[in-house]
């Protein structure tokens, strides 16, 4: 036997005291009566009652109490298979994974902070499927769409600055990528969630923007980063670090680009945040915009499910309680006969 809800049999530990107490108050009140009447008196006073009845009433009300407990648990036994359907969003997070990931003026880092963001936003998600895009100087699909959360979250500890071989900021290709990963044939509502510092080294983002509303793609796009810009660490062979810098031997500064993220989001009637040390903004995009999005059913699957059995133990507690009615202290008097 199950129980559907276990957290609450502790309610029958209740039963202990409350039998306690019912037995000590019928205890003390049958003292309290022999200290009234005498014992050869009593049965002239109160023909025919009979003490024993008296626990036995006691006994039904206590027993009915049980099984109401026991039934608000839900015991189950048994299984049934039944269709399951859910229902839920295509989200697809296209990270960021170039050198200015690494910049730390959102500590430890950009990239690590967008990694513990997605974990976050992973468990307000309830059967929407979620898949991996990440980028730099090219994209691939790193996680298919999918509902196996602990496989993609498998997936996102894999990434790292540097899993791009080629380097620098493509986000027109991301997005590219992004979109031929959708299904065509969606019922519900596509969600795109860019996390990226908005630096972008080459293509032409804002002309996907009609695309991505053809294909009722909406973007939410996170800006990691401040607007002061960052220098980018860039560990040298002796272990310490020391600054990226470019070809011209200049130390390169990574600062957030809102106005591209915004205009990405704004157009395609999705969202735009700045992330914060506080907050990184998953949480923010979650309430406001997926919240309320279109969600569709997906296949079935068949799912065993175990036989809620509570109307059993409700049915004992109303015969209980019927028959603790029933029962009398004294047993009724038969009706006097006429003269």
């Amino acid at each position: 036997m199950k129980w559907g809800a276990p957290e609450l049999l502790f309610l029958l530990a209740l039963l202990l005291p409350a039998a306690w107490l019912v037995f000590f108050l019928l205890r003390r009140r049958e003292r309290r009566l022999a200290r009234l009447v005498d014992g050869s008196q009593f049965a002239l006073l109160a023909p025919g009652r009979n003490p024993q009845r008296v626990r036995t009433r006691h006994l039904a009300w206590l027993g009915a109490l049980a099984l109401m407990l026991a039934a608000l648990a839900r015991p189950q036994w048994g299984t049934r298979w039944e269709e399951v359907r859910r229902r839920g969003l295509d989200v697809l997070v296209v990270l960021d994974t170039s050198k200015s990931m690494l910049a730390e003026d959102i500590k430890p880092n950009r990239l690590q902070q967008a990694k513990w963001g997605i974990r976050d936003l992973l468990r307000q998600l309830r059967g929407d499927r979620v898949g991996l895009v990440a980028f730099a100087g090219s994209a691939f699909l790193q996680c298919p769409l999918t509902i196996d959360y602990p496989a993609f979250l498998m997936t996102l500890d894999d990434v790292y600055v540097g899993l791009i071989p080629r380097g620098g900021t493509a986000i027109a290709q991301a997005l590219r990528t992004a979109m031929d990963s959708f299904e065509e044939d969606a019922g519900s509502d596509r969600a795109l969630i860019l996390i990226t510092d908005g630096e972008d080294h080459e293509g032409k983002p804002l002309a996907m923007v009609p695309e991505l509303k053809k294909r009722g793609i909406r973007v939410f796009a996170v800006g990691v980063g401040t607007l002061e810009g960052e220098l980018i660490p860039a560990p040298d062979g002796s272990g310490s670090s020391a600054f990226l810098k470019d070809r011209e031997n200049r130390v390169v500064k990574s600062s957030l680009n809102e106005d591209l993220l915004a205009r990405l989001a704004v157009e395609t009637g999705g969202m735009y945040v700045r992330s914060t040390a506080e907050d990184f903004g998953l949480d923010r995009i979650y309430e406001k915009g997926l919240s309320e999005l279109r969600r569709d059913e997906h296949e079935g699957r068949m799912v065993r499910m175990h036989e809620d059995r509570f109307p059993w133990a409700l049915g004992g507690a109303f015969i209980l309680l019927a028959a603790e009615s029933l029962l009398r202290e004294r047993p009724r008097r038969g009706k006097e006969r006429p003269a």
